[in-house]
């Protein structure tokens, strides 16, 4: 009985409150969710799964952590599931033929070396953080649009959300070796539309 009114008086001191969720989180959260997924209305349908979701398991939020966090990490496990949609779907079509032949414009299959004109070449803004410019920021989402579902995924996974490798690998379903092929070959796709886009 006296372990139930500790647990009782961490949810009062910290307690969730779902009449406010909407107009505290609910911007946060999608912005969140649109720059992993890059179709906004997913991520408008993710976000109010992740509402319900958190009312559904209400009585599980303990204030060991903010509402803010609780709900964020409710709204990566779906995003997660997306991710695996996506990826199994990727895996099964051609899709991913499409996308490794769109790789032998950019190497020199003799020498592996850059061919010249897809050669890397300074943006232009070095000397400046580039995501706190709007515009360069939209352009990055365009970019990353075109980039197939199990590429966008692997990368949003590993460089946004910092997942651990191993982690991605197996929530992804692939390989470590497919893995750091992927990301290479993302950056690469990222660089070549951002170098034709961005001026």
């Amino acid at each position: 009985m006296q372990a139930e009114n500790k647990d009782f008086n961490i949810t009062t001191d910290l307690p969730i409150n779902p009449h406010q969720w909407v107009s505290r989180y609910a911007d946060y959260l999608y912005t969140y969710a649109l720059s992993r997924l890059t179709d906004e209305e997913l991520a408008r349908d993710l976000v109010q799964e992740t509402f319900l979701a958190a009312l559904e398991r209400s009585d599980q939020f303990k204030g060991s952590s903010t509402e803010k966090t609780w709900l964020t990490a409710i709204l990566k496990y779906k995003i997660v599931d997306v991710y695996r949609k996506k990826s199994s779907q990727f895996l099964h079509s051609t899709d991913s033929v499409s996308a490794e032949k769109q790789q032998e414009d950019f190497f020199d299959p003799d020498d592996g070396h850059w061919n010249v004109a897809h050669r890397p070449q300074a943006f232009g803004i070095e000397d400046q953080d580039p995501f706190t410019q709007s515009e360069f920021t939209h352009i990055l989402q365009l970019c990353m649009k075109k980039l197939p579902a199990l590429w966008l995924s692997v990368f949003t996974m590993k460089h946004m959300d910092e997942e651990d490798t191993d982690a991605i690998c197996t929530a992804l379903k692939v390989t470590p070796s497919n893995f750091w092929v992927i990301i290479h070959r993302t950056k690469v796709n990222l660089r070549a539309c951002l170098q034709k886009n961005w001026s």
